[in-house]
């Protein structure tokens, strides 16, 4: 027996902390946006690893990064820098607002480190007592109890203990709420242009615009959790580039490494002054495997070809989701931008969405929630149309079988 005939779904159970609830398949193998499991059954991939997969499984120029470096060295830690980082850093800073970067190597992490800069910063610049974070009903910022008490969601932070306190939330996309709690003693506040798990709901422009004044006016900085929505995600480099805002902090992750492990967050070079050596740190953060990956990623992402494309991907699914809902009425509303789409559920699936998944995954199909009400779309930046028509068929055929038990 092969260790790979050894284990299933029931190991699971055995050998792992029960924090998650995975599907009933195992996955071995994917190539683009196609995955195939133990038994060797095909599915679609319209997940992405949570938005993670931009350029699908396996991308041949990423599997060449990972080979090509994993020959030459793997890790260093940040008692020295290294090549690829310094080149990962040089690209982002060349494509964004910012002037300096910080490693590390998933996106709580890369938002922990931008709370705890801005609030370094506001402590440092101005006062002891600017230390207030704002953020949003329904956001997610990571699993750290930093960035989970400063996420919108109680069921995710509470049950551990004491949390982190000066922390306000008040709803998203609502100007006159942040305008009603912002003051001399905030020191930050805290968005995702896209909220992910919160549903796929995106800020409007005049909230976004406002939120900027109201930084502004108060010595406040504005940080953007862009570790769903960015890396070409919604067809820009990052969100914010469809407003005509900048944020002061921004984070990334997820599709960065495009399945490898890495994230950053980003900064002006007055803001990252406040910080000395020692003050922060990582110990795989900015690893030179890791920044190849993200280095291969990065130069295909940053394209127009690629991010051209998301649009005209985003009104494919789009326009199959519309013809679904003709048919059987299950969506009250479709919503995101670019590949961060969210189709929120209508009538008799309403708070299924988790039957919807295990019932696509029947019929060959790799599909996310946010929350039990919204189907979540995050597939590879370059799915083909083929794929979609395909996937979409699957899920057609899913929500038919669910209306007719």
């Amino acid at each position: 027996m092969t260790e790979q005939q050894a284990v299933n779904r029931q190991t699971f159970d055995q050998v792992m902390l029960p924090i998650f609830s995975p599907a009933e398949f195992i996955p071995v193998k994917g190539e683009g946006s196609r995955v195939w499991d133990q038994q060797g059954k095909e599915y679609i991939d319209f997940a992405g690893g949570i938005a993670v997969l931009a350029l699908g499984h396996c991308h041949p120029s990423l599997v060449a990064a990972v080979r090509e470096q994993s020959e030459k060295l793997w890790h260093v830690s940040n008692i020295f820098t290294n090549e690829q980082a310094l080149r990962l850093a040089q690209k982002l800073i060349n494509a964004t607002f910012a002037d300096r970067v910080f490693f590390v190597n998933s996106g709580s992490e890369a938002n922990e480190a931008a709370f705890k800069l801005a609030r370094r910063y506001a402590i440092t610049k101005y006062n002891p007592y600017k230390t207030k974070i704002i953020a949003f009903k329904q956001a997610f910022h990571g699993r750290t109890l930093f960035t989970v008490s400063v996420g919108g969601q109680a069921k995710y932070a509470d049950g551990f203990g004491p949390k982190p306190a000066d922390i306000i939330h008040v709803p998203f996309n609502d100007l006159a709420a942040v305008k009603a709690v912002i003051d001399e003693n905030t020191c930050a506040v805290v968005l995702e242009p896209v909220q992910g798990e919160g549903g796929i709901t995106t800020a409007t422009s005049e909230f976004m615009q406002g939120v900027r004044q109201l930084c502004d006016e108060n010595n406040a900085l504005l940080i953007f959790d862009e570790v769903q929505s960015g890396m070409g995600r919604t067809g820009k480099l990052f969100s914010y580039m469809h407003y005509d805002v900048v944020p002061d902090i921004l984070t990334t992750a997820k599709a960065l490494g495009g399945g490898f492990p890495i994230s950053a967050m980003i900064t002006t070079k007055e803001i990252a002054e406040t910080m000395e050596v020692g003050a922060h740190g990582t110990t795989y953060g900015g690893n030179p495997l890791a920044c190849a990956v993200g280095n291969a990623a990065f130069d295909i992402i940053n394209t127009d070809e690629v991010l051209s494309g998301v649009e005209k991907r985003h009104k494919l699914f789009v326009s199959y989701l519309n013809k679904i809902n003709e048919k059987y009425n299950v969506f009250s509303e479709i919503r995101g931008k670019g590949l961060l789409i969210g189709a929120e559920l209508n009538g008799e699936l309403v708070n299924r969405s988790k039957d919807i998944l295990q019932a696509c995954a029947v019929e060959g199909l790799m599909m996310l929630n946010a929350g039990m009400n919204v189907l979540r779309f995050t597939p590879s930046l370059i799915i083909s149309e083929e794929e979609i028509k395909s996937g979409m068929a699957k899920l057609e055929a899913a929500i038919k079988k669910l209306l007719s038990e």
